[in-house]
C-alpha cells in the first residue's frame, strides 16, 4: 500500500478539519472510515458553527478561527452557508441583563443590542422579546450536504485519499492496522468520535467521556424566513459564554423554577432554516454510556414549546431523528498514545463549531508551526 505522510482515522467534520489542515500545508494525507459515509454526529447535527456563546478565551477563539475558515473553503467546495449571524432573544428580564452583560466582554465585539422596536421591526416572527442580542460572527450549513462535499473537494483539490468501509482496530507508530491490512504513514491522527470501545479506550475512560444524545425535529417551511439562526433563554445558562457571567446566576434561578423539566433534559431553543425554506429545531441532551435510540415525546414536545414561545405555532413535524456524541468535562481531549500518534476527541458537542482551528494546532504539533 502507498505510504502517506498522515493517515486520518474518521470521516466527520474533526477527521476531514484535520485533512484539511494537514493538506494545506502540502502533506499526503488518507482518510480511513468504517463507514461508506459520513453516519453520525456530524451529520445529525444543524450545520450551526456557533461562535457567539462559546466559552470564553480558547474555545471562542478556536470557534472564531474555525468560522473563518468555513467562509474560506465554502464557495470551493461548493458549500452554501444558508444562514449568516445569530439572534439571541431575550424573553426575561434577567436574559436581558445576561446579554447586556456579555455585551461588555471581549466576545461581544461587532455585536448589537436590539430593542423591542428594532427587533419587531426586523424580526417579525419573533413573539414576546424584550431585547436580543445579534451577532454577525456565527454562521451555518447544510451538514448532509456540506461534509459530503467537504470529503469530495478535499479528494479533488488537495489529492486527499479516503477509503470508506474500513475497519481500523490497531493504531501504533506509523502504521494503522484494519481490516484491508496495514496502512502507513509518518503520522496518525485518530478522531474516532464517540466509539470508546475500539481504538484506546483507556484514555477515554481516564477523560471520562460518556456520551450525550441530542433530539431534533424538521418542520415543514412555515411562509417566512429566519435571517439567522435563533436561540433564547435557555441557551444563556448552556453555553458557557455566557453563563458563566455573573448575570446568569440570577437567571438560572428563575428558570429552575420556571422551566424545571426542559432544564432537566438539557432542552434549549436552536431553530435554523434551508435553502427549502423548512426548519431543524432542537434541542435536548441526555446522558449515558449508552444512550436508548429512542425519542422521547415529551422532549420534542419541550422542544416545540420552546419553539412556540419564540417563533409562534410550530408548523407541521415532518422528521424526528437522535444523535449521539462523545461528551466530558472541557472542550476536547488531545492525547499522544504512542510517538506520532494524536487521539482528538471533542467533548463539548462543538465539532462542526470548533474542529478547524483544533486541527490546525494538533498538526502543528506533529510537522511544526510551518
Amino acid at each position: 500500500m502507498p505510504r502517506h505522510d498522515l493517515i486520518v482515522v474518521g470521516a466527520g467534520v474533526v477527521g476531514l478539519a484535520h485533512a484539511l489542515a494537514a493538506a494545506r500545508r502540502g502533506k499526503r494525507v488518507l482518510v480511513l472510515d468504517r463507514d461508506a459515509q459520513a453516519n453520525g454526529a456530524s451529520i445529525r447535527n444543524f450545520g450551526f458553527v456557533t461562535v457567539t456563546g462559546q466559552e470564553r478565551g480558547r474555545v471562542w477563539e478556536l470557534a472564531m478561527r474555525s468560522a473563518a475558515i468555513w467562509r474560506e473553503v465554502a464557495a470551493p467546495a461548493g458549500i452554501a452557508i444558508e444562514q449568516e449571524g445569530l439572534l439571541l432573544v431575550a424573553q426575561r428580564p434577567e436574559a436581558a441583563a445576561v446579554i447586556e452583560a456579555f455585551l461588555g466582554t471581549e466576545m461581544g465585539r461587532g455585536c448589537t443590542w436590539l430593542g423591542p422596536a428594532a427587533l419587531a421591526g426586523r424580526w417579525p416572527m419573533v413573539r414576546g422579546g424584550l431585547a436580543a442580542l445579534q451577532s454577525p460572527h456565527d454562521l451555518r450549513v447544510d451538514s448532509p450536504l456540506a461534509i459530503p462535499k467537504l470529503a469530495a473537494w478535499l479528494a479533488a483539490t488537495h489529492a486527499v485519499d479516503f477509503a470508506y468501509g474500513i475497519a481500523v482496530h490497531a493504531v501504533d507508530t506509523g502504521r494503522v492496522h484494519s481490516s484491508h491490512g496495514v496502512h502507513e504513514a509518518d503520522a496518525v491522527i485518530v478522531c474516532p468520535g464517540d466509539d470508546w470501545a475500539t481504538l484506546f479506550p483507556e484514555l477515554y475512560a481516564d477523560a471520562g467521556i460518556t456520551r450525550c444524545k441530542l433530539q431534533m425535529l424538521r418542520l415543514a417551511a412555515p411562509g417566512w424566513r429566519l435571517p439567522a439562526p435563533v436561540m433564547s433563554d435557555l441557551s444563556m445558562v448552556r453555553y458557557l459564554g455566557y453563563a458563566a457571567l455573573p448575570e446568569a446566576d440570577v437567571l438560572r434561578t428563575r428558570l429552575e423554577a420556571e422551566e424545571a423539566e426542559a432544564l432537566a433534559h438539557g432542552v434549549h431553543l436552536i431553530a435554523v432554516q434551508g435553502a427549502d425554506g423548512s426548519l431543524v429545531v432542537g434541542d435536548s441532551h441526555d446522558y449515558a454510556p449508552t444512550p436508548d435510540p429512542f425519542s422521547n415525546a415529551a422532549i420534542d414536545d419541550a422542544i416545540l414549546d420552546a419553539y412556540a414561545r419564540v417563533l409562534g405555532p410550530p408548523p407541521a413535524v415532518i422528521a424526528r431523528w437522535t444523535g449521539t456524541y462523545a461528551s466530558a468535562a472541557g472542550h476536547s481531549i488531545v492525547r499522544e498514545p504512542a510517538p506520532g500518534v494524536r487521539l482528538v476527541v471533542v467533548t463539548s458537542g462543538t465539532g462542526a463549531s470548533t474542529s478547524f482551528a483544533l486541527a490546525e494546532d494538533v498538526v502543528s504539533t506533529l510537522f511544526g508551526s510551518n
